[in-house]
C-alpha cells in the first residue's frame, strides 16, 4: 500500500531545521490550499537555489557568484577576517551594518564526540589565508558553546605564532535581559568583556 502523500510531504518538511512533526504536518496541510502555480513556483525556486548557489572560493559564504558579493566589494577591509561557524552567523553580522571586513565560514565546529575534527571544517583554508601575509586581524565569532569555544581555542593555537592579532567578539548579556536570570557563564563573560564608558 502506498504511503499517504501528506505524510511523505510532512516527513520531507520535517528535515528543515526547527520544524517538528506537528509543524511539518501543519505546513503540509496548508500547502494543499495553495494554487498549483504557487506550489510549482516554490518547487522551481528550490531547484534553482540548489542548482545555482555555491560556496565562495575565498570565504565559503553561499552565493550565486564566485567570489561572493562581500569578497568582491572593494570598499571592505580585506585585512580583517571574521571567522564564523556557519553562513547564518555571517548573515546575522551583516544585518548589523557595523562590520566592514571580510569573513571566513568554517562550515561547522570542532566536536570530537561527533567525529568532527580540524580536517572536517575549513581551518586549513583559514591558515592559508593568513599565510598570504595580507591579514592584520582575525576576529573569532564562534558560537558561545563548548564546541565553539574549543574551535576558537584551536584556531588561536594554530595561528598563535603567525603575528596576526586574534580577537574574539564580546559575549555577555542581551539588551533588555534580566540580570538576575542570567547564568554564571554569561555573567562572567559579560564582566570580562566590559568596557569603559
Amino acid at each position: 500500500m502506498a504511503e499517504d502523500p501528506i505524510e511523505r510531504l510532512a516527513r520531507g518538511l520535517g528535515k528543515l531545521p526547527g520544524v517538528g512533526p506537528k509543524s511539518a504536518r501543519r505546513i503540509a496541510l496548508d500547502m494543499l490550499t495553495w494554487s498549483t502555480d504557487d506550489v510549482r513556483q516554490l518547487a522551481d525556486l528550490l531547484v534553482e537555489i540548489k542548482t545555482n548557489v555555491r560556496e565562495c572560493s575565498a570565504c565559503f559564504n553561499l552565493a550565486v557568484e564566485d567570489p561572493c558579493p562581500i569578497c568582491k566589494d572593494t570598499r571592505r577591509d580585506t585585512s580583517t577576517i571574521m571567522v564564523v561557524d556557519a553562513v547564518a552567523n555571517l548573515i546575522a553580522v551583516e544585518r548589523t551594518n557595523s562590520y566592514r571586513g571580510v569573513y571566513h565560514v568554517l562550515g561547522g565546529r570542532l566536536s570530537p564526540l561527533d567525529g568532527i575534527g580540524p580536517d572536517d571544517i575549513k581551518i586549513s583554508e583559514l591558515e592559508s589565508r593568513v599565510e598570504s601575509g595580507s591579514i592584520r586581524e582575525i576576529i573569532l565569532a564562534n558560537e558561545p558553546t563548548v564546541e565553539g569555544d574549543a574551535t576558537a581555542q584551536y584556531i588561536c593555537k594554530i595561528l598563535g605564532t603567525s603575528g596576526v592579532q586574534i580577537t574574539q567578539i564580546a559575549r555577555g548579556l542581551a539588551v533588555g535581559s534580566d540580570l538576575s536570570l542570567a547564568d554564571q557563564v554569561t555573567l562572567s563573560r559579560a564582566l570580562e568583556g566590559r568596557r569603559e564608558l
